[in-house]
């Protein structure tokens, strides 16, 4: 912006340096410190008759005359300067209803949103220029219809961006196997989806003035009060004190930041009436997505094999191939006792040999350890099969309480599933309530 004067140096100076204490008084609510300097000579620059028009509108005093010369010069940068610095002082419906339409200028959705132009709409926002100043922003938002561009999943993720890992119904505690699967688990998140969707539009849309914990920066309230510094910036850029201007962003971009959960409640109010179209059809999908009947059959690991489950009980042909398989894994090939037989067989012969030798007691003796140590593995042999068979009944005992503990599990889900259906029409009639009533006027 320029700074450029057509009268003496001092004289610039003394105007900026005096326009910079104006403002700093205004946000404060105290009268600025430098005593206002001789603008006579200022004759080509717009901001001498709009420091000069500003103090007239806020003692109530006619400032149309300077307003005039201020206009000549440069009417879109005067409209600006008054209407900011009128919602900084918290005197900001003492504008006049054209100064907005001025400063905030042309919107369009290709190109990025001006520091003016957002500054007015922080400030109308929260209610500096009451209900017709808010009104007014709406019109120009909606002219450019920005939600067309914006697909509803963004405006979604926008609005409740934490998606949980799982969401386990009641009825799936004992089988989160059961959860993971995609038939059962869509509906179960698309109603939670919907549910948190609904509970972030509440927020939104119950914010009073004042309420919430945070200041309005309505009417009457000055600067000092205010949360978002946004439009004294732009002020002291306009008087040429400040330093170089941020980046620029673009509408649908302000409107996402603006709906991301710990944003403003007023600005999330505007940003959400935008985007009511197509946070209405994602919370469609997600009703919809609720509605699906459960499946006639799944399929999940019990104990590591796969099991068809359907309602009327497991599946017989995988339940076979289930069993078959426990039965076969869980007896481990061991062979013939070729060892045990062997030593059975060598004490035999010795103690044939004993009964014909002189060596008769220690020989026999030899035979008798022998045949002790065949028989201690042919027993060891007997108790391993017989805790092999064990295995295998328990194992299979156990695949038939899962199998049927997880059908009686289904039953459940289809029966939490009706409820479900109806719990996510009654959070979009809800939310299509809400968003019908749109932001409040103050």
């Amino acid at each position: 912006m320029s700074t450029d004067l057509t009268a003496s140096q001092y004289i610039g100076t003394e105007l900026h340096r005096y326009a910079e204490a104006l403002l700093a008084g205004l946000a404060a609510d105290e009268s600025p410190s430098t005593a206002p300097p001789d603008l006579s000579d200022v004759t080509d620059y717009w901001l001498a008759p709009a420091v000069e028009a500003l103090e007239l509108v806020m003692r109530g005093e006619d400032a149309l005359e300077p307003l005039g010369r201020a206009a000549q010069l440069d009417e879109q940068r005067t409209a600006l300067f008054l209407c900011l610095a009128l919602a900084v002082s918290g005197q900001g419906e003492a504008i006049h209803a054209s100064w907005l339409g001025i400063a905030f200028g042309e919107l369009t959705a290709d190109r990025p949103v001006t520091h003016g132009q957002r500054a007015l709409w922080l400030a109308a926002a929260r209610g500096a220029y009451g209900p017709a100043g808010k009104i007014f922003v709406l019109r120009k938002l909606d002219s450019v219809a920005a939600q067309t561009e914006v697909g509803p999943d963004r405006w979604l993720s926008a609005l409740i961006p934490h998606e949980p890992v799982l969401v386990i119904p009641p009825s799936l505690v004992d089988f989160p196997e059961l959860a993971e699967l995609p038939e059962l688990a869509e509906p179960v998140q698309a109603a939670d989806q919907l549910s948190r969707l609904l509970g972030r539009c509440v927020e939104i849309t119950s914010v009073r003035e004042g309420a919430g914990g945070k200041i309005a920066n309505n009417a009457g309230k000055p600067a000092s009060a205010w949360i978002e510094g946004e439009p004294l910036t732009v002020l002291r850029h306009l008087i040429g004190s400040g330093g170089p201007e941020g980046p620029m962003n673009a509408l649908t971009g302000y409107l996402l930041t603006d709906l991301h959960p710990g944003s403003d409640p007023h600005l999330a109010g505007i940003a959400l009436h935008m985007a009511a179209p197509a946070v209405r059809a994602a919370a469609e999908n997600l009703a919809r997505a609720t509605e699906v009947d459960p499946p006639e059959s799944v399929t999940m690991p019990l104990l590591g094999h796969r099991v068809v489950l359907r309602p009327e009980g497991p599946d017989p042909e995988s339940m076979a191939a289930a069993e078959k398989h426990i039965s076969v894994e869980g007896v481990p090939v061991r062979g013939r006792p070729w060892l045990a037989y062997g030593l059975l067989a060598l004490g035999v012969v010795t103690l044939v040999v004993a009964l014909v030798t002189p060596m008769t007691l220690p020989l026999a003796v030899l035979a008798l350890v022998l045949a002790a140590a065949g028989g201690y593995r042919l027993w060891q042999r007997r108790r391993d099969e017989r805790a092999d068979a064990e295995y295998v009944t328990a194992q299979l005992a156990e695949l038939r309480e899962l199998a049927d503990g997880a059908v009686w599990a289904l039953h459940e889900y289809a029966r939490e599933s009706e409820k479900r259906t109806q719990t996510a029409a009654s959070d979009l009639a809800e939310l299509i309530r809400l968003l019908r009533r749109g932001p409040r006027a103050r």
